[in-house]
């Protein structure tokens, strides 16, 4: 199966994420060794999403992050660039308004979500900034944003266990799991290439937003980012 490289092209990432939709989720739960659920779970608590309000679920995938904001009152929007992964989420729960978009160029007008959230997607993305800024567009003045991401883990020698666990076992755990390898070498190699938390809040920062803040999980495995809409262009 083809796979992304580092550049990016949207093109390219959303035919890889096609590839593996039918068992991304299993194959998830499996690499993670089960804190994917915990992480999605943290997520939601960050977002702090009121029935009633609008949000806007970016790189949702097959919509396991948004079935819960939907389950408790919220106004839910998955998108995501894979139509194969929306086909997939859509079979699931077809109550869902299942959207596709490129975050650097989001189908939404101006303002119109209380809150976007994005997991494990904005490293997949071509132009981090650009889609940042779209980001905070379509967000209204005061609104909030959370972005759970792949970090860097913040002890040196479980930085290095880590490190090869992504360069040597999680491709082969993938290719049992999900028939195919192509696209976890993708995975580890983009994880590696990915700022750290410091880094992030850089890029959240010169995107326009405000109040920028994260806190680590599993050791800095992965980072939750938070942030603030100031409504200002």
């Amino acid at each position: 199966m083809p796979r992304a490289s580092l550049d990016k092209d949207p093109h390219d990432v959303a035919t890889m994420f096609d590839g593996v939709a039918r068992r991304y989720d299993l194959t998830n739960d499996v690499l993670s060794l089960g804190q994917d659920r915990m992480w999605r779970r943290a997520t939601l608590k960050a977002l702090d999403a009121l029935p009633g309000e609008t949000v806007l679920d970016l790189a949702a995938g097959t919509g396991t992050s948004s079935e819960p904001l939907a389950d408790a009152g919220v106004k839910v929007v998955p998108c995501d660039l894979s139509t194969g992964m929306l086909t997939v989420g859509k079979r699931r729960r077809p109550d869902l308004p299942f959207t596709a978009g490129d975050a650097t160029a989001l189908p939404f007008a101006d303002g119109v979500f209380d809150a976007v959230t994005i997991s494990f997607g904005l490293r997949n993305v071509v132009d981090t900034v650009g889609a940042l800024e779209e980001m905070r567009r379509v967000t209204r003045p005061g609104g909030r944003l959370v972005v759970c991401e792949f970090s860097t883990p913040t002890w040196a020698p479980f930085r290095t266990v880590y490190s090869g666990y992504l360069v040597k076992a999680l491709p082969a755990v993938a290719k049992v799991v999900a028939r195919e390898s192509a696209a976890y070498d993708y995975l580890a190699e983009s994880i590696q290439d990915w700022p750290d938390q410091l880094g992030l809040a850089k890029l959240l920062k010169e995107s326009g937003w405000t109040s920028v803040g994260y806190r680590n999980l599993s050791g800095g495995i992965v980072a939750l980012h938070r942030a603030t809409n100031p409504g200002i262009n």
